[in-house]
């Protein structure tokens, strides 16, 4: 299950922070900031989820992303391939090089990345 945009940076929020009270995420974002009732309920749509748990502590809750950074990138991304590229990573790094205006050395950057995870698979 996907998240809404909205849900996704108050995800990044806590990814960020580690563990918040709700008083700390609002604090996160620009003025003018969320009212608590609307973090409130995107908190509870993204428990529902399964991407969000909290401790209780007295009377507040301490909240936690349940999902890894990693891992929500990696289903997104996996997602955005199988989508647009038919998933095909040729596919992807043929628009991704072709359409981006990368610079030669960026060019360069990533011909070495590649050519080191060809190297480990060696």
């Amino acid at each position: 299950m996907q998240l809404s945009k909205t849900e996704e940076l108050l995800i990044t929020h806590l990814w960020s922070l580690g563990k918040a009270y709700m008083k700390d995420l609002i604090n996160c974002y620009e003025d003018p900031k969320p009212a608590a009732t609307t973090i409130a309920t995107l908190l509870k749509r993204m428990k529902d989820k399964g991407y969000v748990n909290y401790e209780s502590d007295g009377r507040s809750r301490l909240y936690y992303a349940q999902v890894k950074k990693e891992d929500y990138v990696n289903g997104q991304f996996q997602g955005f391939m199988n989508n647009f590229f038919e998933d095909s990573a040729s596919q992807f790094a043929s628009f991704f090089t072709k359409k981006t205006n990368m610079s030669k050395t960026e060019l360069e950057e990533l011909r070495a990345l590649i050519d080191q995870q060809i190297e480990r698979k060696s």
